[in-house]
This record gives C-alpha cells, sequence and structure tokens, in this order.
C-alpha cells in the first residue's frame, strides 16, 4: 500500500461526509419551511410579527 490510498480515502471521505451535511441542511429546511407553512395556514403567526399586520 501507499499514502496515495490513504490520501485519496481521507479526501473522498471528506467529500462524501460534506455531501451528506449539506443534503441533510437542505433537506431539514425544505422540512421546516413547509412546517411553517401549515402552522401559517392553520392561524399561527410567528411572535415576530406586529399584532394584527396583513401579510
Amino acid at each position: 500500500m501507499t499514502h496515495s490510498f490513504y490520501v485519496y480515502g481521507s479526501y473522498g471521505f471528506a467529500v462524501v461526509l460534506v455531501a451528506a451535511v449539506i443534503g441533510w441542511t437542505w433537506l431539514d429546511g425544505r422540512l421546516r419551511r413547509r412546517e411553517l407553512a401549515e402552522l401559517e395556514a392553520a392561524g399561527i403567526r410567528r411572535r415576530s410579527t406586529p399584532k394584527g399586520a396583513a401579510q
């Protein structure tokens, strides 16, 4: 075995790990936006929205 096996393996693992974190973040963001839309459709508003403000 050579050093290149370990170097390329480490880079490959890092790429897979970064891609997994990006994918997880993207999917979680979509789920949170969907959940927020469902809550707002049910009449539940954010606390930061002024009362009586039309959106």
